[in-house]
């Protein structure tokens, strides 16, 4: 299984991810054309995936924010796709949850990038959790500090 990595532009916590989707999928994005494919959130990215049957294969898109890997959707669809400006791009399509996941500093990076599932980070909830229930603040925290 295949995933894709991503910075978060313009995203300050997971309250204003969920936050930014639900007023996309409720219908009052923010200046992109309206194609909002079955309710679901979406994004538009230049470069189509190589890889893309790998990715659809079960895989997320995970998210830089402030510096660190904090969340994953699972990717439902990718397809190609045009920019307002005629430019061609694909359409990645995803699940609206949003699964936390535990923290992983990540540099500033263009575009996305392939992330194995050996390399990506579990999720919180599960046998290996560390500090799920802890306010995202502090667990951004105590990653940077490499205490989870």
């Amino acid at each position: 299984m295949l995933h894709l990595v991503k910075l978060a532009v313009g995203i300050a916590s997971l309250d204003d991810l969920a936050h930014r989707q639900q007023t996309m999928m409720d219908g009052a994005g923010d200046g992109l054309d309206g194609t909002r494919p079955d309710g679901r959130p979406w994004l538009r990215t230049r470069m189509f995936p190589r890889r893309a049957e790998e990715i659809l294969a079960g895989g997320s898109l995970y998210r830089v924010i402030g510096g660190m890997i904090l969340c994953r959707q699972r990717v439902v669809d990718i397809r190609p796709d045009v920019r307002e400006d005629g430019a061609a791009c694909a359409l990645v399509v995803l699940d609206p949850q949003i699964v936390p996941v535990a923290p992983r500093p990540m540099r500033p990076f263009q575009g996305w990038r392939y992330l194995s599932a050996a390399d990506a980070p579990p999720d919180f909830g599960g046998p290996t959790d560390a500090g799920g229930t802890l306010p995202e603040a502090l667990r951004r925290e105590l990653a940077g500090l490499c205490l989870i």
